[in-house]
């Protein structure tokens, strides 16, 4: 009969191959698909009081170990029968071993495992699918768990491609992809970045707005973090119940202004996700280190409170202090869960929201608004970009914005900050290329009052006076100028004469074609730029821009448009895009070690972004470059924003 001993160590033996081991030793390679590294440990002989093995729960059936000992064993001590003794340190003994790593055992426990067999094809991080080699298969345990033929990754690529292009309906290829990203993340992204200029607007806008609307419908498993009002006093145990332990991004959204589709609720969960794996395939970030987080609050869409599909709570949608308290303790539980140089994204929050929780934890957190910061520092690298085509800086142009939100005082704001960090103006050569030498013409500095003197906002009631000054809000106030009334764009553009017309009302087809013509009238190069999204918010398309401007324009969008022909000169639309941006401003965030987003690194990745675009750009109208050279722009933009956090720090 075996001795209790060494019938435990032919157990552990049995255990340690199950985990992935080996007794006399383990190897010290990692394999590349493998869940855990292999640890570079032996196992040494077991003590006299080692009962047990400290392998993963799951691999152990203790009753059937103690069933089994019992019969073979003739007297003896058995394991059942043991004392959990008090130890020296205090509590009891441990028995299994399971807790012996605070103390003094002659052995090393097992802490963690290679995951095998369907746990690993289940886990989408490190699922390769049919691309497992024949060796993979047999060292994960994967042999008869998959069909016997290997593919390649880039065979997978191919097939992927395939099926998501037989769809017509862009919901359809929407839901395709990101079922692929919750069963192989590998290949999501591998065909995610070798064709991201077909794929960009499937993952993100427009199609992820008709995503966010039915997410509730096509919900197939959960990604993410959901915390909602139910949850508060207990919001940083739900940090901890996240399984990735180093995250480095966080996106956040309350839901209640997406895109331009308004109070979606919980079902604006779309909008972390996407970003997120933009921040990965376009930034180079960790997929690991990102985490996706929609707070509900309730929302007031009266169609989700009706929709028995609807994965929100189903009451109004809670403001003041309740509101404040549960934001303020989430903000609180990201630094104390993942330490002072976590990046918080906030996402579509609404005006009244986003302009104030911005300035309250921005000298507390490192933070930043996409829809405020990132559309602004987007939009002025195309106004950057376009000046060698118009001639003159910044500082020579009129500015006139359709919509007085977000995006639009945001892009306001930048402008009038980088007008005013420019050099002491002195007529001198800036730039001399395909448009010929550009010269400045102002002298002197000019202070960013001064500078948003030369902007001008049109909101929901007209003009942005001084006469309507204590009506406004608080981040509309410092455009609010001496002028007539004027109520709505059109009468403004007659009475401005602006140089720049931007876009930012979310209303699609606002730039009329009376207004269009209004502008292209005194002015020979008009900036024109439809940024709302998704395209059916687009106050204009690049056509009807070219049309009735008889091709005078310099036409960017937030959406999508197909190159435009008129009068036999063809136009490559630039699309004025976050993604740009926010990718590498994370990318430089994390890699330098930032603890706060200051506006000049703003200005520092607006500058790289407007680098990138030449004279083969500037031949074709074409303010932002293409998508397909978005990884490396991320590259030069993070290189950029993490160059300035080291100057600022």
């Amino acid at each position: 009969m075996p001795s209790p001993r060494n019938f435990f160590w032919s157990h552990a033996t049995h255990l340690l191959r199950r985990c992935g081991r080996q007794p006399d030793g383990v190897s010290s390679q990692r394999s590349l698909y493998s869940a855990a590294p292999i640890a570079d440990l032996i196992a040494p002989p077991l003590g006299a009081n080692f009962w047990g093995i400290g392998c993963s729960r799951r691999h152990r059936n203790l009753p059937a170990m103690e069933n089994q000992v019992k019969g073979m064993m003739s007297g003896g001590l058995d394991v059942s029968d043991l004392k959990n003794a008090n130890t020296v340190g205090g509590g009891v003994g441990d028995t299994f071993g399971e807790d012996a790593a605070t103390e003094e055992q002659p052995f090393t426990p097992w802490a963690r495992i290679v995951a095998s067999g369907l746990e690993l094809l289940r886990d989408p991080r490190y699922n390769k699918g049919l691309a497992f080699t024949e060796v993979e298969r047999d060292r994960h345990y994967l042999r008869g768990l998959l069909p016997p033929t290997v593919i390649s990754q880039e065979l997978q690529v191919e097939r992927i491609l395939e099926n998501v292009r037989s769809y017509q309906n862009p919901l359809e290829k929407y839901i395709a992809l990101m079922d692929l990203q919750e069963r192989n993340e590998r290949l999501f992204y591998k065909v995610l970045i070798d064709h991201v200029e077909e794929l960009l607007p499937i993952v993100y806008t427009p199609v992820v707005g008709e995503a966010c609307q039915k997410y509730g419908n096509i919900f197939r498993r959960p990604h993410g973090l959901y915390i909602s009002l139910k949850d508060r006093g207990h919001v940083l145990e739900l940090l901890k119940n996240w399984p990735e332990k180093n995250v480095e991004v966080i996106v956040v959204t309350d839901g209640e202004r997406i895109l331009g589709l308004g109070d979606l609720g919980l079902n604006g969960m779309g909008i972390p996700i996407g970003k997120l794996a933009l921040y990965t395939a376009l930034g180079g970030v960790r997929p690991s280190s990102t985490l996706p987080i929609a707070i509900d609050v309730g929302t007031n869409n009266e169609a989700l409170l009706k929709n028995p599909f609807y994965i929100g709570l189903r009451q109004r949608r809670t403001t003041g202090q309740e509101y404040d308290e549960l934001l303020h303790e989430f903000m609180i539980a990201c630094k104390q869960a993942y330490g002072e140089k976590v990046l918080i994204q906030f996402e579509d929050f609404a005006n009244h929201n986003a302009f104030r929780l911005l300035q309250k934890y921005a000298t507390t957190h490192l933070v930043f608004n996409d829809d405020i910061q990132g559309t602004a520092a987007v939009a002025l690298a195309g106004l950057v970009a376009a000046l060698p085509i118009t001639g003159g800086t910044l500082a020579d142009h009129k500015f006139l914005f359709l919509g007085a939100g977000e995006a639009g005082t945001g892009i306001a704001e930048i402008i009038a900050l980088e007008v005013s960090k420019q050099a002491i103006r002195i007529p001198m050569k800036i730039r001399s290329g395909l448009y010929g030498t550009l010269c400045c013409s102002h002298q002197g500095k000019i202070t960013v009052e001064e500078a948003r003197k030369a902007i001008h906002l049109v909101d929901s009631k007209g003009l942005v006076t001084k006469s309507r000054y204590e009506s406004l809000q608080e981040h509309k106030r410092p455009y609010a100028h001496e002028h007539p009334p004027a109520h709505d764009l059109l009468s403004a553009v007659k009475v401005l004469k602006p140089t720049v017309l931007i876009g930012t009302s979310g209303k699609g087809g606002t730039f009329t074609k009376e207004v269009l013509e209004e502008v292209s009238s005194y002015q020979d190069k008009p900036i024109i730029m439809a940024l709302s999204n998704p395209t059916s918010q687009s106050e204009c398309t690049a056509e009807e821009a070219y049309k009735y401007t008889k091709g005078k324009c310099i036409f960017a969008s937030g959406s999508p448009f197909s190159p435009v022909t008129y009068e036999g000169k063809t136009y490559v639309i630039g699309q004025s895009n976050n993604c740009y941006i926010f990718p590498g401003m994370g990318l430089g965030c994390t890699i330098s070690g930032a603890i706060r987003v200051h506006d000049d690194m703003f200005l520092a990745a607006a500058e790289a972004l407007a680098k990138q675009i030449n004279e083969e750009h500037l031949a074709k109208n074409q303010l932002y470059p293409a998508f397909n050279e978005i990884r490396e722009i991320s590259a030069h933009i993070g290189a950029a924003v993490a160059a300035k956090a080291y100057e600022l720090a």
